[in-house]
């Protein structure tokens, strides 16, 4: 036998044998496997994936009932094509299915920005990046030098509490106000958010794209932007804000 047709033969084999790991109510059993395996197979990597984005996506887990999780997981398992073999990454498969593919189970709407919020809080865990404090004071000046933001945060806006959710609140209407959160990890590895006021999310956005300003240039321009009567109101909070920014590595010195 050719060594084509001995490649072709073995990805067909492979082939029958993925099909029934995905969908083993709609599959054949591969020639020469016995049923009892391949069943065992089969729900060992339905394990494995559900365990894997349940501790992924835990706050969404418990607010979705058992059925209507393992349906969602088996229609991801069974018709999702993932763009990556990597496990850390499978968290944002999970994500793009939810919200492009997912017609099985109606969710309530505040799912969507949930998940993507324990997604990001994965995302960070797992970036390699390290905290860069080379050629940083950290016990400089923040209103009089240039604060220096730390790469991994991630600032974000949402419609729906998702900070606050859980199966003892499971919001039922959207605030009247966006919620402006950041997500942070700091140089013990440890994720964490802060709820931002519009002070706060300002400054975030200024710090992100500054290269030359001083703390207190940066609060004057925000106050000047938010139209304050009295600016130096600006600068005693943010001066707050980034001294409490600093204290969880959010802003790394200057």
């Amino acid at each position: 036998m050719s060594k084509e047709k001995v490649f072709e033969e073995l990805f067909g084999q492979q082939h029958i044998f993925t099909q029934y790991m995905r969908n083993p109510e709609n599959s054949v059993i591969p020639d020469n496997l016995e049923p009892r395996r391949m069943s065992v197979y089969a729900d060992l990597v339905f394990r494995n994936i559900e365990s894997f984005i349940a501790n992924s996506f835990p706050v969404l887990r418990q607010v979705i009932h058992d059925d209507k999780w393992y349906t969602i997981i088996r229609g991801f398992i069974k018709k999702h094509i993932s763009k990556t073999p990597y496990f850390p990454k499978l968290p944002l498969e999970f994500l793009n299915y939810l919200e492009q593919e997912q017609t099985e189970i109606e969710l309530p709407e505040f799912c969507f920005e949930l998940a993507h919020y324990e997604w990001v809080e994965v995302f960070l865990s797992y970036d390699p990046r390290e905290i860069p404090f080379e050629n940083v004071d950290q016990d400089g000046d923040l209103l009089k030098g240039i604060p220096v933001l730390s790469p991994l945060v991630q600032p974000l806006i949402y419609q729906w509490p998702i900070h606050k959710i859980s199966l003892d609140f499971i919001p039922r209407e959207k605030p009247t106000q966006p919620i402006y959160l950041l997500v942070y990890r700091d140089r013990h590895y440890e994720i964490g958010f802060v709820e931002l006021n519009q002070i706060a999310a300002k400054l975030i956005e200024e710090l992100q794209k500054n290269t030359d300003k001083s703390g207190e240039q940066i609060l004057l321009q925000i106050a000047d932007q938010l139209k304050h009567s009295d600016p130096n109101v600006v600068i005693k909070g943010g001066f707050e804000v980034m001294q409490n920014f600093k204290n969880k590595d959010i802003l790394l010195g200057t």
